[in-house]
């Protein structure tokens, strides 16, 4: 189960991570010019910046806690900050009639996670 979990920690990672690289790096505009990323017209700059920001630190919060062993609680903590953007961006998505289905399934896998990580910290699970 731990090496399952690694590996969904990890692609999880990469997607943030690279999800988030692009809203820092990128101007909104040029962002909402790309097909599958037009909502990014629906919120501010400073909107698409603090989600990119939100999003780069929830992928590194995936793995380095609980790599290094320091507060690993941290961990399952960055998987349910990452859950709940992710709400935000299925709701954004059903508001302008788009496809849910990306931002749900990695919404899901957060979720679980999240739910896998404490368990392991209560002593519940192994």
């Amino acid at each position: 189960m731990n090496i399952a979990l690694w590996v969904v920690q990890g692609l999880l990672a990469v997607a943030f991570l690279g999800a988030g690289m692009l809203k820092l790096v990128k101007q909104r505009t040029w962002i909402a010019a790309q097909p599958q990323l037009g909502w990014a017209g629906d919120f501010s700059d400073g909107q698409v910046k603090g989600i990119g920001v939100a999003e780069v630190l929830g992928a590194l919060g995936l793995v380095l806690p609980w790599g290094l062993g320091i507060d690993p609680v941290l961990t399952p903590i960055a998987a349910v900050g990452l859950a709940i953007v992710m709400a935000g961006a299925v709701a954004t998505h059903r508001r302008r009639g788009e496809s849910i289905v990306p931002p749900a399934l990695l919404g899901v896998l957060c979720m679980v996670v999240a739910v896998s990580r404490f368990m392991q910290l209560s002593g519940t699970g192994r």
